[in-house]
């Protein structure tokens, strides 16, 4: 089975916001990724609200509740109490939990485990209490992976930025092996496995078929397509793309 593409509406966000009004209208941005076939739709909130404001995600899950139940949404934050309690009052089907380091242009490292277990250990038991399924962002490196599974958590999403700057170039193999590996090192651990940064329809069918793949995130790739396309086509072709 291919494993579900979640299209990550935060670029849609950062339009809307240039502009100040509520065009494009993220709910809108959600039903046509969803028409075009994407089984979940991803948000990360950032305390700077550079992207999805907080105050979108009680109506984008509302909405999805009523409208689209079979359809996985997927909140990325990271383990601040302001977020974790946003997490906690809309009930995401996934909640996952993302380093950041004041001041990145995007997410560009996993968490540091086990380093970081001890923070991270309540955060999750406390979602999974809640009946949300916990991811956790990863670099694609294979002996954090039973720390990550200590800490309790379900999933982890891999960071597969190295990978997609890679493909293409001398470093496609020795990059692929390694996402590879830190899969095959998730599911021995007893996780499921997620992945995302820079997937795109070129390179999704060098890790399609890895062990465990459950979802894979996509957001900037499928705006930047969308601008050639359309929304519909994008989604689409990145449905194919997963197809093993």
């Amino acid at each position: 089975m291919a494993a579900k593409l979640s299209v990550n509406i935060n670029k849609y966000a950062l339009l809307r916001n240039s502009r100040g009004h509520d065009v494009p209208n993220l709910v809108q941005a959600a039903d046509v990724c969803i028409a075009a076939g994407a089984q979940g739709i991803t948000v990360h909130p950032r305390r700077d609200e550079r992207h999805v404001h907080m105050a979108d995600v009680p109506v984008l899950a509302a909405h999805l509740r009523e409208n689209h139940p079979s359809i996985e949404f997927n909140i990325e934050c990271e383990n601040h109490p302001d977020l974790i309690e946003l997490v906690l009052a809309n009930r995401p089907h996934q909640c996952t939990l993302v380093p950041v380091t004041p001041g990145e242009v995007t997410s560009d490292h996993g968490w540091d485990l086990p380093r970081e277990a001890d923070d991270l250990a309540p955060t999750v038991a406390r979602l999974k209490a809640a009946g949300i399924r916990v991811s956790i962002f990863m670099d694609c490196e294979t002996e954090p992976m039973a720390a990550a599974a200590q800490a309790g958590v379900d999933r982890v999403e891999l960071y597969t930025g190295p990978y997609a700057w890679g493909w293409g170039t001398a470093d496609q193999d020795r990059e692929t092996e390694r996402v590879w590996a830190a899969a095959a090192a998730a599911v021995a651990a007893g996780m499921g496995v997620n992945a995302g940064h820079d997937l795109d329809r070129h390179n999704l069918p060098g890790i399609c078929a890895m062990p465990g793949l459950d979802e894979v995130s996509i957001g900037h790739a499928q705006i930047c397509r969308a601008l050639e396309v359309g929304t519909t086509t994008s989604v689409q072709e990145l449905l194919q793309a997963l197809e093993p």
